[in-house]
């Protein structure tokens, strides 16, 4: 990221997200911590957050977006909104990132006058331990330089890509609503193994880390799943016998289903909001 001294970040918004985000820049070094700006309904919040990074409150959401260069729109869905409103005059030439869900590019838009340039992220939960997925999609007028602002942010907290607004709602359905689904995975594991007889916290741990070792040998192998389970899959052993389980159970279609039903219930939240 170009680090000039007059580059700024401002969130509107201190949540959960925002937290990751300014914990993810600040251990990339992105922005130092007097860079970084916060605004929230919540004084405790914001205390909060200062004492845990060092970074600057601001006494409203008008002298974030003003002090700010690059603003992060970290609202509910439903304040996105009347806080633009309020904000839109000084976002005039900014580049503004929102990760209010369902909120489309075209309706930021519309209440900036098309005078900001406007980039929607779709993250997830794991971003608060930095290692996020997100999917960027661009506004018609982010330039490169804004873009690779952006992807510097974001891949501070985990891995980005960029893709049309239409795929969100696959997104939301698939790595948005996806650490859930592994949370269930987990938790039906251990519970298997405690059936088997293991103690109740052994066996969760076990689950827990089977799940992240498999997850990163996937990552640094770039082989497809279907490989690398073929390897731990012996002809006729532990592994297949388990296999077959899960697809006489129907798992895998389980799991397929469920990434539609987020995908469908994200697609009919985002006509609501329009």
């Amino acid at each position: 990221m170009d680090q000039q001294k007059t580059k700024k970040i401002a969130f509107l918004g201190a949540g959960n997200m925002s937290e990751a985000i300014i914990k993810g820049i600040l251990t990339a070094a992105l922005f130092p911590a007097k860079d970084i700006i916060a605004a929230d309904i919540s004084n405790e919040r914001l205390l909060i957050l200062a004492e845990r990074y060092a970074i600057q409150s601001a006494r409203s959401n008008q002298e974030a977006a003003q002090m700010g260069n690059i603003i992060i729109i970290g609202v509910k869905p439903s304040i996105v909104e009347p806080l633009l409103d309020q904000v839109g005059p000084f976002l005039k030439g900014k580049l503004v990132i929102s990760v209010a869900a369902g909120v489309p590019i075209l309706r930021l838009m519309e209440k900036l006058n098309s005078s900001a340039s406007v980039i929607r992220v779709m993250p997830n939960a794991a971003a608060l331990v930095l290692a996020g997925a997100a999917v960027l999609s661009l506004g018609d007028n982010v330039t490169p330089a804004q873009l690779e602002d952006a992807r510097s942010i974001f891949g501070a907290i985990g891995k980005t890509w960029v893709l049309e607004e239409s795929l969100l709602d696959a997104v939301t359905g698939l790595s948005g609503s996806g650490p859930a689904f592994v949370m269930v995975m987990i938790e039906a594991m251990a519970q298997g193994g405690v059936q088997c007889g293991l103690p109740n916290e052994t066996a969760l741990a076990l689950a827990t880390q089977t799940v992240f070792g498999a997850g990163k040998w996937l990552l640094e192998s770039q082989e497809h799943p279907a490989r690398l389970k073929d390897f731990v899959a012996s002809p006729g052993g532990t592994t297949i016998a388990g296999l077959s389980q899960l697809e006489t159970h129907g798992v895998r279609s389980a799991f397929i289903a469920a990434v539609e039903a987020a995908t469908k219930r994200s697609k009919e939240l985002g006509l609501k909001k329009q």
